[in-house]
């Protein structure tokens, strides 16, 4: 946990609140100490940035979620779309290249 704080810039207690909000659970290694994976630290960083700002804990907690679930429902709209016209998908594609 030292060297995820470290990284992040912010203290062990600040992961450990969000680990008790339970929006960052990380796995455990055999001794006990938390693993935390690429996609947690970006969620740390992000709650992180949200509370810089004022944003209560609770609040950064909902509007990362949410922010997440949108960007999930993007991609399967995107993917959806590309599966109903696949000739749209490569023709737009060829546009933003």
């Amino acid at each position: 946990m030292g060297r995820a704080a470290e990284l992040l810039g912010v203290t062990q207690a600040f992961l450990r609140s969000l680990d008790t909000a339970k929006l960052v659970t990380p796995l455990r290694s055999g001794g006990g100490h938390r693993r935390y994976s690429r996609y947690q630290l970006r969620i740390a960083a992000r709650a992180r940035e949200l509370i810089d700002q004022g944003t209560a804990l609770d609040a950064a907690c909902r509007i990362i979620i949410l922010e997440d679930q949108l960007a999930e429902a993007l991609r399967i709209n995107t993917e959806l779309r590309a599966q109903q016209h696949p000739d749209q998908a490569t023709a737009e594609d060829d546009i933003t290249d």
